[in-house]
């Protein structure tokens, strides 16, 4: 097949028009882009970049993160026969200059925050497809890339995103198809069996700049008529709750991000009442079949939910730990080595015959051997082309095999297993080699330790291995020497650590994949170990949240003034505790988090974590269609004719709303909790009536909900009906005004996202002051107005007051007036406290 090219996955596009392609988190959001859309993304973005002079091999940079958009602009490139040159977020302007330099590029897309630099050729915003729709010329359907060949260029890959000089490996369309054809003939033994599975789902947090993350996102996923969903979150709890959410499939994740998540689980069934039941479970289940496991472990695949079946990982090693502790459970684990140079994969172990602790096979039609040293060579099709530098192709290897730099070696069945870096082996004065590898895994057993990575370190024209520790909470040098006693216990003598540090930061530095960067670390650690530290680091550094402190404009307490009091509107409690969460990979409990009160309380909290659900419930029956129609006969025979007859309010302003179709945020002054929600609902148009979730203080629900024990029991009975029906007809959901927002947040995202809109009092309480003025907006509003992205309507409800003052349930014809304002948006990135003003003056000038 010469003449085959990336584009042939095109006719898949066609074939599952109608299925889902990509689901992405914006905001509180969900979007959803189906392959017939994102086809035609493609084409726009082949049209627009037609029209801008891109040829048949130019060179377009692609920089910026994960999503819809970026995968039709790589399509886009492809169609118009280019080259992509994708870009790390992450990397600094002036790598992504001398990239943009050595690849001679001719155009460069990019994420409308990343800043442009002097002398950079022309840009479009990737997330602005008004650029592209403007673009000049006809349309057209000619796509100069379905004359692409297998040895036609498809991208070149910078693989270095420090200080170091640019190197462009080399990929054409053969280098990937050499890997893709394999699992295409593969799948067919199984298509099937995925019907009774279809669609398939899966979830990544692998960069789409990183080799394994395309395969896996751009390649794979139209094989089979999968959707990808993208995770922007590194939170363990918030990764698991996506995954039961969007009923992902599978997981694709860099071994980092697995052993955070193995992490976050033993964290969770840690807590009181439950160590017990973990890890006996464990250790039984070794020997068990597949679905047994499964069985046994059902109370965490029901947090997974039931259509998640495998993890997949790659980009490094995965830990042997990590693999058995999630097959344990009943998980298939698929692994597959690769690097760059061979466009992804080189092994791949099967999902239900594979040999733990291994890579897999290698694929066909590729060769390998061992160099005498143990290294890993490999030579085939999926071999890259070579590396680009200044415009010229240089080769990979020698004689056809490229020479990996990673050792190995091979059992009996053929199953490759990874050894380590050739670059990182430490040989000892007696001629021996110790692998880091091994002494990092023994290190990470240990209780305390967060992560570790073993350098060699220099003495004497000799060297010796020495362990940097991240540990969890206690880096004193008691709790590092105990460390490291333990793990010298289980190597040979030869292998023992004799220097170890603990790393003073909050993290090690990561590439975006996540794995540690060594000579940066290194580097570091010669600096401590010259000036004679060797523990104790962090105690003599500030503290790892100290920064985060600072942002949120709070003063870093020395170690002896933790007990400085936060200041801390509700507002930052969210964004300061959003911030510690992804920084410490654990989910904190919203409500304790709202009663710390100084730096010692959430050092307290930060030290004994724990994956905490919400508390309140978030009643989505309440939004099934046949609830929904349930509530409008109710409403429509009760609430509507007793609210005309009680209220008949005058409607004012409700032509605003006369060209508006999807979701809005309706926002109002809050008089009394009876009659505000009967008066907007009457005011709304009918298509807004019938699909309006309301927010309703989660302290007057929960209480509804769950009264007090101590209440006569018809009392408790008679608030707990008004809870069943309030929720019923008014489709009402929680919003606490001290403590979980974000559960309530996200509620609302979904709630827009199933086409209804959603009604906030952002004053937060009812309006008890003397003279009927306004509350101040809580600035929550804003966070919420700014990631749901949809039109705010501003209405205000005038003569309420009165009525609640005199204490009347019967009003005077005129006396109330509802009052609707135009919509409003506000432009990316403004900040939530000027959005919550600026509502608050809308409302009051109505």
């Amino acid at each position: 097949m010469p003449h085959r090219n990336l584009l042939f996955l095109f006719e898949n596009f066609s074939r599952f028009a109608r299925d889902v392609a990509v689901v992405e988190t914006r905001g509180y959001r969900r979007e959803k882009l189906t392959y017939a859309e994102l086809c035609a993304r493609a084409r726009l973005w082949s049209q627009a970049l037609g029209a801008r002079g891109i040829a048949p091999g130019d060179r377009v940079l692609l920089w910026g993160t994960n999503s819809a958009e970026w995968l039709a602009c790589f399509w886009g490139i492809l169609l118009r026969g280019s080259v992509v040159v994708p870009m790390d977020r992450a990397a600094s302007p002036d790598f992504v200059r001398r990239a943009t330099k050595d690849a001679g590029v001719k155009l460069i897309v990019r994420d409308l925050e990343l800043p442009e630099f002097p002398g950079a050729p022309p840009s479009l915003a990737i997330d602005d497809r008004k650029d592209v729709s403007r673009a000049p010329g006809a349309k057209t359907q000619d796509n100069p890339g379905d004359r692409s060949t297998r040895s036609t260029i498809a991208q070149i890959l910078y693989t270095s995103g420090t200080t170091a000089e640019p190197r462009g490996v080399v990929l054409t369309h053969g280098n990937f198809l050499a890997n893709l054809e394999p699992l295409e003939r593969g799948i067919e033994e199984y298509r099937k069996y995925e019907r009774w599975f279809h669609p398939l789902r899966f979830l990544t947090l692998v960069p789409l700049t990183h080799v394994f993350g395309q395969f896996m996102a751009l390649f794979v996923p139209p094989l089979l008529g999968a959707a990808i969903v993208f995770e922007p979150s590194t939170n363990p709890a918030e990764i698991v709750r996506s995954v039961k959410r969007e009923r992902a499939t599978a997981l694709v994740a860099v071994p980092r991000m697995l052993d955070l998540l193995k992490a976050g689980l033993e964290r969770e069934w840690e807590s009181p009442g439950t160590s017990r039941w973990l890890a006996p479970r464990l250790e039984r289940s070794g020997a068990k079949s597949f679905l047994r496991r499964a069985w046994m472990f059902r109370r965490i695949h029901r947090r997974f939910g039931w259509k998640f079946w495998a993890f997949i990982s790659g980009g490094a090693a995965l830990a042997t730990e990590t693999e058995s502790f999630f097959r344990r459970m009943g998980y298939a684990v698929v692994q597959g080595y690769g690097m760059t140079e061979t466009a992804s994969l080189i092994s791949l172990n099967h999902p239900f015959r594979s040999t733990e602790g291994t890579v897999g096979q290698i694929l066909p039609g590729l060769e390998s051997k061992l160099g005498g040293d143990g290294e890993i060579l490999v030579r085939g099709e999926s071999v890259a082309a070579g590396y680009w530098k200044s415009g010229v192709l240089l080769p990979s290897g020698e004689g056809g095999w490229l020479a990996t730099g990673d050792l190995g070696e091979v059992d009996a069945q053929g199953n490759l297993r990874f050894r380590g870096r050739k670059k990182n082996v430490i040989v000892t004065p007696a001629g021996l080699n110790i692998y880091p590898e091994d002494l990092e895994k023994a290190l990470d057993r240990q209780p305390g330790v967060r992560d570790s990575v073993v350098i060699p370190f220099e003495r004497g024209g000799n060297a010796g291995p020495c362990a940097v520790l991240l540990m969890q909470e206690d880096s004193s040098e008691s709790a590092t020497r105990t460390v490291i006693e333990r793990a010298n216990s289980s190597l040979a003598e030869y292998q023992r650590i004799e220097r170890w540090l603990a790393w003073p930061e909050l993290d090690f530095p990561r590439t975006s994949t996540g794995k540690p960067r060594l000579p940066l670390i290194a580097a570091r650690a010669a600096e401590i170990l010259d000036g004679g530290q060797t523990s104790g680091l962090r105690e003599a550094k500030p503290r790892p949240w100290d920064a985060l402190l600072t942002r949120f404009g709070q003063t870093a307490p020395s170690s002896g003034s933790l007990e400085k009091t936060l200041s801390l509107s509700s507002l930052d409690r969210v964004e300061l505790m959003s911030a510690l969460e992804e920084a410490f990979h654990v989910e904190l409990s919203e409500t304790a988090f709202a009663q710390a009160r100084t730096v010692a309380d959430v050092e307290r909290l930060l030290e004994q974590p724990s994956s905490r659900r919400a508390e309140y419930i978030y009643p989505r029956w309440a939004q099934w269609e046949p609830v929904r129609w349930l509530r409008l006969a109710v409403y429509y025979a009760l609430a509507w004719p007793a609210t005309e007859i009680l209220g008949h309010p005058r409607i004012v302003g409700r032509e605003n709303l006369g060209g508006i179709r999807g979701p809005l945020l309706v926002i109002s002054n809050h008089i009394t909790r009876r009659a505000d929600i009967g008066l907007i609902l009457v005011a709304l148009p009918r298509r807004f009536r019938h699909r309006l979730a309301t927010a309703m203080g989660g302290e007057t629900v929960e209480n509804m909900r769950r009264p007090p024990r101590d209440w006569f029991f018809a009392k408790r009975w008679g608030y707990q009906l008004g809870y069943w029906l309030v929720t019923a007809i008014f489709n009402v959901f929680p919003l606490p005004q001290f403590s979980g927002f974000r559960e309530s947040f996200r509620f609302a995202g979904e709630s827009v996202d199933r086409g209804y809109s959603v009604l906030v009092f952002p004053e937060g309480v009812v309006n008890n002051s003397e003279d009927g003025r306004m509350a101040p907006f809580q600035s929550g509003i804003g966070l919420l107005a700014e990631n749901l992205r949809i039109p705010i309507v501003p209405m205000r409800l005038d003569g309420v007051w009165q009525m609640k003052r005199e204490r009347r349930r019967l009003a005077h014809f005129g006396e109330i007036t509802v009052r609707i304002g135009a919509p409003v948006s506000f432009t990316p990135g403004t900040p939530p406290e000027e959005i919550a003003r600026r509502l608050e003056a809308m409302v009051t000038s109505l």
